[in-house]
């Protein structure tokens, strides 16, 4: 079970960051920007491996965060511009940074492992290096989200969301990032959109989904979205129930 180690460490905290962060966007009804950044950080990713054919991480990291950052921008105008149209923008970026991203990959040699890591992640390869390499921004995240409350709003979220979502990308990749965002602020949406029940969703589905998929051999990445939906639709069953008893 050691080698599971880095891929749990990895989950806990994009399940305790991501839980802040969903409520937020939950709170201001922008669903897809999690996805739409979430593409567009792993655009930068698939344009630098594409171009510089293996680049050192450095160069990785700030091509999927100079993407990420100026989608962050951009969202942040468009909340200016076009309230009434923003989701609906969104989702447009979203789509078209995908169909960018697979045309790059197109003619990339493993372009199916590619897109699958990209999309669905490779959580079990997660090593300590990946880890240690990224805490530092979830820590940040943290300590400011909780400790510097003007942090969650203006361009302020927006970069920070941006960064956040840079690093998980290459972790878990983008449809566990949209549904450990959204998830568990549904699940909490009942309790006053309280952190903790957040926190209980994310941390109890992750753990979960884990524990089941290394037992049974099943897609990780997969199974921890399907896990998200099961216990955040059963806290919104149970907070439903609670409320007509």
């Amino acid at each position: 079970m050691i080698i599971l180690g880095p891929p749990v460490a990895a989950g806990l905290l994009i399940a305790i960051t991501h839980a802040a962060l969903g409520i937020e966007v939950l709170k201001r009804g922008i669903i897809f920007i999690d996805l739409a950044i979430a593409q567009v950080a792993g655009l930068g990713l698939a344009a630098a491996d594409f171009f510089l054919h293996e680049p050192p991480m450095f160069i990785t990291q700030v091509s999927a965060l100079l993407g990420a950052v100026l989608a962050g921008l951009f969202f942040r105008k468009i909340e200016f511009v076009t309230t009434k149209n923003q989701e609906a923008i969104i989702g447009g970026v979203f789509v078209f940074m995908a169909a960018l991203t697979i045309l790059i990959l197109a003619d990339h040699p493993f372009s199916g492992e590619k897109t699958a890591n990209l999309l669905s992640g490779q959580i079990l390869f997660v090593s300590w290096m990946n880890v240690f390499n990224h805490v530092p921004v979830y820590l940040f995240t943290l300590a400011t989200w909780f400790l510097v409350p003007r942090s969650r709003s203006g361009i302020r979220f927006y970069l920070l969301f941006a960064l956040v979502i840079t690093s998980s990308v290459q972790l878990v990749g983008v449809y566990v990032v949209f549904a450990s965002l959204i998830f568990p602020a549904l699940g909490s949406v009942n309790f006053n959109y309280s952190i903790f029940y957040a926190w209980f969703c994310g941390i109890s589905s992750f753990l979960l989904a884990m524990l089941i998929s290394v037992l049974y051999d099943l897609p990780t990445g997969s199974f921890i979205v399907i896990m998200y939906a099961v216990i955040a639709t059963l806290m919104f069953v149970f907070s439903k129930s609670r409320e007509a008893g």
